[in-house]
């Protein structure tokens, strides 16, 4: 008998000692090993505090995409009806019985959630890294980043209850791992004295490119918009800070038929600040505003800073800042940024609902923009590879993705990144223009890149030789971030023409550009390649292509294609 009860005891200490919820764990998510440039050094501190984000399933994220479509096929009769903040957030917040059991499971473990996205699709928890290697059945470890020196604290793979499996997406950070973002642009020339550059009319005369050759070889207009309800949001990370005295200067050199006083405004998130001193200066920062103010005459921007207080689990803000604006009433029209990543650093999960949360912002009605990348095929940076790497988020269906020209005569931008997805499959906008392209390429290349995969970049614009004023000098920079913000002030200056007509701004944009008026409103560029991965790249061609996408805006011609 005193046997039994020592055995009866000690089962009970085992039973008290681990929580009944933890008994039916079941594998979640997992990756063979860190990506490349990821060195581990052992088990985590077992003290050390972790900020978790559980990303639960929403009601109805078929409906939510549905209905993006609906809004922005122009042959759809709700086209322009963009969907209001409650709208969006019926069809992505979790349902009642998610938030039930998920809240009722961390109760049992004495953790508390808070809420952490205007839907409550994501809730955060902090626990320590002994209680997370127990409540996920993970091994928590320390990774450095090899090139930065910075330390980050992963696993590479975490289980959750089975019976949470209809209710969690993921957990994170867990799997995915997160470099600094693509940014700022390469320097192409040293810093000078800045020399005026005059209104150019003629885009040939242009080595060096300036608003007035872009106004010149894209047909932009100079005219200042009128709707004050239309605005660009600029995106900045990564302690890259927009300053008032080089735009002054930029503007004054080069947008002389403009006020110099013309400025941005400065939104702030997670701690982001804009500190104005000439040493803070950022080259993307500077380039990013010069090129929205300068360029989208008369549309007001606002740049936001995101500083690394994050809130979105070390997603660097990414998901912080698509957040902040559907938290808005009304968010801006047009939203560009000039960073991103490697695909691969990142779980599918985790893209996924990155990828998801860029479409509720097209739902409502902005236009998201990102450059594709600088390593051509071989991702955001040039890099060392033996089989092609997407770029995130270039690959979500559900945004505008921006690749590069260089020249008057345009032609592919060697640095461009662009390719096929191998987590997004081909959304339906771009099944003909892909096919079309794959069957030109035929097996070129074939086993490098995933050939069912969505294509990026979707357009281009000039990304090399592009001046601006950086510390009170003039300079010139090279890169994807020069092409977004050029490509969104064109939509922001439509945007402005069509609301003073009484019309919806475009939203999100692909199924606009991948319609027949949208493609023959576009120049198309067929020359050109993006070597990588010790080849020559992705050749341009007639028609869409992973170097320049559908081609160069003409704004006359797409003026006329959005039918004023």
């Amino acid at each position: 008998m005193v046997k039994v009860a020592i055995f009866l005891a000690s089962l009970l200490t085992l039973a008290l000692a681990k929580p009944h919820a933890a008994r039916d764990l079941r594998l979640h998510e997992r990756r063979e090993r860190a990506p490349a440039g990821f060195a581990s050094k052992g088990p985590a501190a077992s003290d050390k505090v972790l900020r978790l984000r559980l990303a639960l399933r929403q009601t109805d994220i078929k409906g939510l995409q549905d209905a993006l479509y609906d809004v922005s096929t122009p042959s759809s009769a709700n086209y322009g009806q963009h969907l209001s903040k409650e709208e969006v957030n019926a069809f992505v917040a979790p349902k009642a019985e998610t938030v039930a059991a998920v809240n009722a499971w961390l109760a049992e473990n004495g953790l508390t959630a808070t809420k952490m996205s205007p839907a409550g699709d994501w809730i955060g928890i902090q626990t320590t890294v002994e209680k997370a290697n127990e409540l996920f059945d993970a091994q928590f470890s320390t990774f450095t980043h090899e090139e930065s020196g910075v330390d980050s604290i992963r696993t590479l793979e975490y289980s959750i209850p089975e019976s949470l499996k209809e209710h969690i997406n993921l957990v994170h950070p867990t799997i995915s791992f997160t470099r600094r973002p693509l940014g700022p642009p390469t320097v192409s020339t040293p810093l000078s004295p800045i020399v005026p550059q005059g209104n150019l009319t003629a885009a040939a005369s242009c080595s060096t490119f300036t608003p007035a050759c872009l106004q010149s070889l894209y047909g932009i207009p100079t005219t200042a918009a009128t709707e004050s309800t239309n605005s660009i949001a600029v995106a900045g990370f990564i302690e890259q800070y927009a300053n008032a005295a080089d735009l002054k200067s930029f503007l004054t050199a080069d947008r002389s038929d403009m006020s110099s006083s013309t400025t941005f405004t400065l939104e702030t998130l997670d701690g982001g600040s804009n500190p104005q001193t000439t040493s803070k200066a950022g080259v993307e920062a500077d380039l990013d505003v010069q090129y929205t103010v300068g360029l989208a005459t008369g549309v007001p921007t606002a740049f936001i800073s995101v500083g690394d207080n994050y809130q979105d689990g070390d997603l660097e803000g990414f998901l912080d800042i698509v957040n902040y604006l559907l938290d808005k009433d009304t968010p801006n029209q047009v939203m560009t940024t000039s960073y991103g990543e490697n695909e691969s650093d990142m779980s599918v999960a985790l893209a996924d609902s990155l990828c998801n949360a860029y479409a509720q912002l097209g739902a409502r009605g902005t236009s998201v923009l990102f450059a594709s990348g600088d390593g051509g095929v071989s991702g955001s940076q040039s890099q060392s590879c033996t089989t092609f790497v997407p770029t995130f988020p270039s690959g979500c269906p559900f945004l505008t993705s921006v690749g590069a020209t260089t020249g008057t005569s345009e032609k592919g931008a060697t640095l461009s990144a662009g390719g096929f997805s191998n987590i997004f499959g081909t959304p339906d906008y771009q099944t003909s223009a892909k096919a079309a392209y794959l069957q030109t390429l035929g097996s070129t290349y074939s086993g490098k890149y995933n050939a069912s995969g969505r294509g990026y970049p979707d357009v281009a614009a000039i990304g090399q030789s592009v001046g601006i004023v950086y510390e009170g000098r003039s300079t010139s920079v090279s890169g994807t971030s020069c092409a977004s913000p050029i490509f969104a002030s064109v939509i922001a200056l439509l945007n402005d023409r069509l609301i003073a007509a009484g019309q919806s701004p475009l939203g999100f944009l692909n199924p606009f550009l991948y319609s027949d008026a949208g493609v023959a409103a576009l120049n198309d560029i067929t020359s050109g390649n993006n070597p990588g991965c010790s080849t020559t790249g992705f050749p341009a061609a007639a028609g869409w292509d992973p170097v320049t996408g559908l081609g160069t805006p003409n704004f006359a011609n797409l003026l006329a294609a959005v039918g004023l």
